[in-house]
């Protein structure tokens, strides 16, 4: 791929992911302190499993087309993430096929794990010093900055982050809207 196409991709997928972020934000806040019925997360509550697929297959696709199309390497903590991203997709289809809403207790262990790798990886490619970072900077690193837009704010990590908490959003409004909320 040229590099043009490799930007406007990367522009794209930036775009996505703020908007995946500023949803999931709106979702929570709504969830937490917003009326006991709402639009918004009655959508999401009804369509968890589609919602669900379609953010992981995306979040499967895209890694395979930088890794495999624009020859991104991925580094040790990006494999890790993929580790618990992959079967996600499998989860949410079949259960999706099966209209089976208890995917979340299955689902939730892979994404918290997931999470909390993508969490660490984040911190330590916004905030880490260089000489602390968990990935060998000689050779694939995560911090060799290959997707950088926005003034640096999108970047694969924060993309692999947004994937988890978009997905751990949909599973928490699924799990707690419309029960007894503790006010």
């Amino acid at each position: 791929m040229n590099p043009v196409t490799i930007h406007y991709l990367n522009v794209s997928l930036g775009f996505g992911v703020i908007i995946a972020q500023i949803f999931c934000v709106v979702a929570l806040f709504l969830l937490f302190f917003g009326p006991k019925k709402n639009f918004y997360l009655d959508f999401i509550n009804k369509h968890v499993l589609i919602l669900g697929f379609l953010i992981s297959f995306v979040s499967a696709v895209f890694p395979l087309v930088y890794s495999e199309i624009i020859h991104f390497l991925p580094c040790y903590l990006c494999w890790w993430q993929r580790v618990f991203m992959f079967p996600l997709v499998l989860m949410f289809a079949v259960a999706l096929w099966d209209k089976d809403r208890k995917v979340i207790r299955y689902a939730l262990p892979l994404l918290c794990a997931g999470f909390l790798v993508s969490l660490y990886q984040n911190f330590f490619y916004y905030f880490g010093e260089s000489s602390a970072l968990p990935c060998d900077a000689s050779g694939v690193s995560c911090y060799q900055h290959l997707v950088s837009e926005f003034g640096g704010y999108i970047s694969i990590p924060m993309m692999a982050l947004t994937a988890f908490f978009a997905l751990l959003t949909l599973l928490v409004v699924a799990h707690f809207y419309g029960k007894n909320k503790i006010d």
